[in-house]
């Protein structure tokens, strides 16, 4: 029997009108995203940032080299939404990317088959099924978000597609074409400016277990006694962080959120996840520390609205010293060859379902 492609489907009926928030997303009751900045506020900040990246981008590795501590401080502030995307591809590397490689995106999608197609298509529809853009069932968003992830299972066989990388890619497309989103993927997969993510999707999930070992360190080092009572309730953090680093905070969080974190993530690397997850549970630690185990677990998975406050908790994150203590954790863990955590990693596919 031959095999369907998306392509081979016919768009589902467009679905419902419903109110939707400044992102897209349908309204639920009591989710009201803030508004950010005043719109005077708003336009100055658009105007320095312009100013910043000059037309099409072309200022910005200059000003990068010459006020490099006014980027990252602008940055960390978030960088305006209409300028988003562009400033994403320059920050990663992958507009280089998109320039060194003309044609070969469409050369992927076209005319290149992928073994993981039906698992694409199976998955697709569980990738931000609340946000307007991938509602229709294989409507214009589902099927620009099977192209990215098929191009890239063939661009890399290695890894191919592993549930979670949609969330990904989706979060990408919001804020740019398909190439434009393919080539971040790839930026970020092998590491274009920052460590390779793609140990993170390829089989046992290594680089997972990697940063799960590192976090629980840290954690237990900066928070004894919520550690002492995670042990005690056999907590550990393949039970609620493996989403936060597979799909760096945009499967379960907030949507603006989850947008400030990306912008920090992709310029100062991976550490921001681990920043934002300890941040996480200093804002909560008096809480944690006396739950059960199955309210812990609750509690792991559903964090209260008020910590969910990029303003409130990003600024705890920035002020968490991680870098150094992570360069020696991930030697310690090299050399080790072995898993600190108590489990192995189990249900993070079901965790993101």
């Amino acid at each position: 029997m031959e095999k369907k492609r998306l392509d081979d489907y016919e768009p589902g009926p467009l679905p419902s009108p419903r109110k939707m928030d400044r992102f897209g997303f349908l309204k639920q009751e009591n989710n009201n995203p803030p508004d950010g900045l005043t719109k005077g506020r708003e336009e100055r900040r658009v105007r320095k940032w312009r100013k910043m990246i000059g037309v099409g981008g072309s200022d910005w590795k200059h000003y990068v080299r010459r006020k490099p501590h006014v980027v990252k401080r602008r940055i960390r502030k978030g960088i305006p939404d209409c300028l988003r995307g562009l400033v994403w591809q320059l920050i990663s590397g992958s507009r280089d990317l998109l320039l060194m490689n003309p044609g070969v995106y469409e050369q992927l999608v076209i005319y290149e088959t992928s073994a993981s197609e039906l698992d694409i298509i199976r998955d697709i529809s569980r990738t931000f099924p609340s946000h307007v853009f991938f509602q229709q069932r294989h409507g214009p968003g589902q099927r620009s978000l099977y192209n990215v992830l098929k191009a890239y299972s063939v661009y890399d066989r290695d890894v191919g597609y592993v549930q979670g990388m949609g969330f990904l890619a989706g979060l990408l497309l919001l804020y740019m074409s398909e190439e434009d989103a393919f080539w971040l993927l790839v930026a970020l997969l092998k590491g274009a400016v920052h460590a390779p993510m793609e140990g993170l999707y390829q089989v046992g999930l290594p680089l997972v277990q990697q940063y799960l070992s590192s976090f629980d360190r840290l954690m237990k080092e900066q928070m004894p006694k919520l550690g002492e009572h995670f042990t005690q309730e056999m907590i550990n953090p393949s039970m609620y962080a493996s989403q936060w680093f597979i799909t760096v905070f945009s499967y379960s969080f907030p949507f603006h959120l989850a947008l400030r974190i990306w912008d920090v993530f992709l310029y100062e690397g991976v550490k921001i996840v681990f920043k934002v997850g300890l941040a996480l549970l200093k804002y909560c630690h008096d809480d944690l520390v006396k739950l059960p185990f199955e309210k812990l677990i609750h509690a792991l998975r559903n964090f209260p609205e008020d910590a969910m406050d990029p303003d409130t908790l990003l600024p705890m994150a920035y002020v968490i010293k991680v870098s150094r203590r992570l360069e020696e954790l991930k030697q310690e863990y090299n050399k080790d060859g072995k898993l600190s955590l108590p489990t192995e990693i189990k249900g993070t596919e079901k965790q993101m379902q």
